[in-house]
């Protein structure tokens, strides 16, 4: 590596679940470029484990390296805040010599104050960069309806949009093709004297369900994995699973309609390892490829029909949502063995992991860790457990998300489970805090029995051994590990220190 600071190149698409990717051993995923490039370059991570199973407090943590309780960053609606102390991995690394260019979406940093401070460019297309590209703007399947059908159909609440038609002989357009494309030009453009930070947070696969040509044919319907059941009423799952099941009306689905469902999924999936290639081969293009660490990773996850549910929760904990794609490719000249790695790691490594990497003190207290040693293969041992957590307090009304419109409105696509979220009983928004070794997973909620999972025994988490009297001592285990990492970082003091 050169004697500069490495460029930090971040790919981070919003929803993908850790277990569609080819190189994990799912026969149904389509990421050569992935695949590829862990054989070549980079270690990917099967047991990576997000800090909360939605976008914003999700994001909060990672850029942070603190747990979502630290500072109550556990809402779609508290962002970091400067002027608070929130510390902002983007922010730091942009007052420490580089130029950061953001294109994508937000869930990061308070709208209100605009991007000026945290970011040299906030990318936004314009029509002339669409012209340029060939690009024609779809549909926003947010805000059509069109292709849900009848508000008393069984697809009303799906997300189940399938194929996306192009426009005429022009290819197809949307946000993530214009963030990618962007910083594309930028990079085969970028003749700056600072290291360069590029953060791409993307859209896709985050429902609706949609994808272009080729994507959504290319995807083998026959390959796909079994789903996971829904549980029956008896197996001691958290009551919001079952209360947004009714209210996605998604139960007399045949079995084939949910192949498609997944089918597009996966081609979502497969569009953003296209993408990725892309954007590998402009910054190979641009001489940049082996002086950057190269970052891929989702926020959280997506249930694509497991538990027979579309979407995600706040307070759930199951893999096909905490199980995120990880992937580091690290400059040339810091060691690496490039294999899926088996440690258990946390999105909050990833920070501190960069920190390593530039050489930055941050000069606050991180929880996070850094995977150099993991990379370079000298050792897998990097952590005992994975955390996540989420949820609120009875009562706790600035956690209710009351600003969505969602929770009032039946005709909102997240209406039956933000919905459920703004009142307290039944216990539907309870807090929830996941401890996960590579055995067992231990989820402790503050309203409803808790919930205990045998992984080797039950990968589904279909059965919550949580009262039976065989598994005491695994429950004693884990709840005394919960409490040691809650002890471990429940708090951060500043260390800048006051004057007496």
């Amino acid at each position: 590596m050169s004697s500069r600071r490495p460029h930090i190149i971040i790919f981070n698409p919003d929803q993908w679940r850790g277990d569609v990717m080819g190189h994990v051993g799912n026969p149904a995923a389509v990421t050569p470029n992935l695949d590829r490039l862990v054989e070549t370059d980079a270690v990917s991570f099967r047991n990576a484990f997000c800090q909360n199973p939605v976008c914003t407090p999700s994001r909060c943590s990672f850029m942070t390296g603190w747990y979502p309780h630290v500072r109550g960053h556990r809402t779609m609606y508290h962002m970091l805040h400067h002027e608070h102390g929130d510390p902002n991995l983007l922010r730091i690394l942009r007052d420490n010599g580089y130029f950061v260019w953001w294109g994508g979406k937000n869930d990061l940093v308070p709208g209100q104050g605009g991007f000026d401070d945290v970011c040299d460019v906030k990318f936004r297309a314009t029509d002339a960069d669409r012209a340029r590209w060939g690009r024609t703007r779809g549909a926003n399947l947010h805000g059509t309806r069109d292709w849900r059908g009848g508000s008393d159909g069984d697809n009303w609440y799906s997300f189940y949009a399938g194929r996306l038609e192009g426009e005429g002989d022009r290819a197809y357009g949307d946000g993530d093709w214009e963030n990618v494309l962007g910083a594309i030009e930028f990079l085969r453009g970028y003749d700056g004297d600072k290291p360069l930070c590029l953060y791409l947070p993307l859209q896709y696969p985050h429902p609706p369900y949609a994808v272009e040509e080729p994507f959504f044919s290319a995807i083998d319907r026959d390959a796909l994995p079994p789903r996971i059941p829904a549980s029956s009423d008896s197996a001691g799952k958290p009551c919001l699973l079952a209360a947004i099941r009714d209210r996605q009306r998604l139960g007399g689905w045949t079995e084939d309609r949910w192949t498609e469902l997944r089918a597009t999924y996966y081609g979502m999936c497969m569009r953003l390892d296209h993408q990725f290639g892309l954007l590998v081969d402009a910054l190979k293009d641009a001489g940049m490829y082996d002086d950057a660490a190269i970052f891929l990773f989702a926020d959280h996850g997506d249930f694509t029909g497991d538990y027979g549910l579309v979407e995600k929760t706040q307070n759930t904990f199951e893999d096909c949502l905490t199980g995120v794609p990880f992937i580091i490719k690290p400059p040339t000249g810091v060691p690496v063995r490039p294999r899926v790695s088996e440690a258990i790691v946390e999105l909050v490594d990833f920070s501190q992991t960069v920190y390593a990497l530039t050489g930055i003190d941050p000069d606050y207290t991180c929880f996070g860790r850094s995977l150099l040693d993991v990379l370079a293969g000298t050792t897998d041992d990097h952590r005992d457990a994975a955390f996540c957590e989420g949820g609120r307090l009875r009562g706790e009304v600035e956690a209710m998300e009351l600003d969505s419109t969602s929770h009032r409105n039946p005709d909102g696509l997240y209406w039956p489970r933000v919905g459920l979220q703004s009142f307290d009983d039944p216990p539907y928004h309870t807090k929830a805090i996941m401890c996960r070794t590579k055995t067992h997973k231990y989820v402790r909620r503050l309203y409803e029995s808790d919930e205990l999972y045998d992984l080797a025994a039950d990968p589904g988490e279909t059965e919550n051994l949580i009262d039976d009297p065989a598994c005491a001592d695994t429950v004693a285990a884990m709840k005394e590990r919960m409490l040691r990492w809650y002890m471990e970082t429940c708090d951060v003091v500043p260390h800048e220190t006051d004057r007496r």
